[in-house]
């Protein structure tokens, strides 16, 4: 309340009489009822009610920019306690080429490719928003304060009628698939409760103790149909949860690969490659494996601290590229896009000082990225690698 208005309440009550009006001054003395030797201005109805109108506008005025810098701060602050931090040299704009995958893309915008849904804004008013075309054109634009990537124009394919009718064939994926091909032809990891649902080899056609390309061979446990293509696997070495020795699956060997004849118990299929010889309890997967690729790179929605405990292909150095099975799955929160760090086991060291071993600390070697989860294993594609990694290296969630 301004101060003249407050003098005038405090010393006027409901109750007030004029008790003289000075001659030639134009001024209206009141005295209090309570405080009769106490004499204040006269102030007219118009001039208080003017006086409490400017009061009130400078208090909005006030409170109105408060709010605004409240909000500005507010959208600063939680973009820079996101962690989302742009690229050093992100652009305003990027036009997507063909061969990018989204991995590209986001390090493109984000010193951490892991963020990108956190900037990634969904443009209603292209067709498939959630997909990202060879053409299309990507903006960096800030929205109260803080960074979002749009898709600003769509490309010539999206408009084209034959996209309309395969919308996927061309939109771009997280990796490439020929970065996974290792895993999706070649050595796999069985689960445990898996392995004794495949179906397997009970004979060979003939008078071959084991079988190889050409020849024909009996399988039972399947009602697949004829022409359906499988690949043979023998169960290899157990595979076993370095945090409590527990077995979780096996390592999947590649025997080769066939078709289908015959249906029935047992089924007739033909080998047509080998790159073993194939024997009596070696199973059949599916030779496609189903792996989407449109996912958005993201960091874990849970704590995961587990660790490698297999390449595909069998190395014992990992590099860039390259498959991973990791002994977390759906049941500890995994999920497909997870994108983790891999820490290199530290050293054990002889302290030649004050005897003894010492361990040296853990460092941060690579990052990951999960395509393929099942419920106590997951399958991760190394993205980059500072140094080689090894089985029982640790994967934890990005930092």
């Amino acid at each position: 309340m301004p101060p003249e208005i407050a003098r005038f309440h405090r010393y006027l009550g409901p109750k007030c009489d004029v008790i003289s009006s000075l001659k030639g001054t134009g001024t209206t003395y009141y005295s209090n009822a309570k405080k009769p030797q106490v004499l204040v201005p006269c102030m007219e109805h118009e001039e208080i009610m003017s006086l409490r109108k400017n009061y009130l506008n400078n208090r909005l005025r006030m409170i109105a920019v408060a709010l605004v810098a409240a909000l500005t701060l507010g959208s600063l602050s939680a973009f820079s306690q996101s962690s989302a931090r742009l690229a050093e040299n992100a652009p305003d704009e990027y036009v997507v080429q063909v061969g990018d995958t989204l991995w590209d893309i986001a390090g493109t915008f984000l010193r951490d490719p892991w963020y990108w849904p956190e900037i990634w804004y969904v443009n209603p008013q292209v067709e498939n928003p959630h997909l990202i075309y060879p053409g299309d054109v990507l903006a960096l634009t800030y929205v109260s304060g803080t960074p979002r990537v749009t898709n600003q124009m769509g490309s010539s394919f999206r408009l084209s009628p034959e996209a309309r009718a395969t919308p996927l064939t061309e939109a771009i994926t997280s990796v490439s698939y020929e970065t996974i091909s290792a895993f999706l032809s070649s050595g796999v990891v069985i689960e445990k409760d898996e392995v004794d649902s495949l179906p397997y080899l009970v004979a060979t056609k003939g008078d071959h103790l084991v079988a190889a390309a050409g020849n024909t061979v009996y399988v039972r446990g399947t009602g697949a149909q004829p022409g359906e293509r499988f690949n043979v696997v023998h169960i290899g070495d157990e595979l076993v949860d370095p945090d409590d020795n527990r077995l979780i699956g096996y390592q999947g060997i590649e025997v080769g690969e066939g078709t289908m004849r015959r249906s029935g118990d047992p089924a007739t299929f033909a080998l047509t490659d080998s790159k073993r010889e194939a024997n009596q309890g070696d199973r059949l997967i599916p030779a496609s494996v189903e792996v989407p690729l449109n996912f958005f790179p993201k960091a874990p929605s849970s704590n995961i601290d587990g660790q490698i405990i297999a390449v595909v292909g069998g190395v014992t150095q990992i590099g860039q590229y390259q498959v991973v099975v990791m002994n977390r799955g759906t049941s500890d929160g995994m999920g497909v896009g997870d994108v983790l760090s891999v820490w290199q086991r530290g050293e054990v060291v002889r302290d030649r000082v004050e005897g003894g071993n010492v361990r040296l600390p853990d460092e941060v070697a690579g990052t990951l990225m999960v395509f393929k989860v099942y419920g106590e294993i997951s399958y991760g594609l190394v993205m980059e690698a500072t140094q080689s990694l090894h089985t029982l290296d640790y994967v934890r969630n990005p930092i």
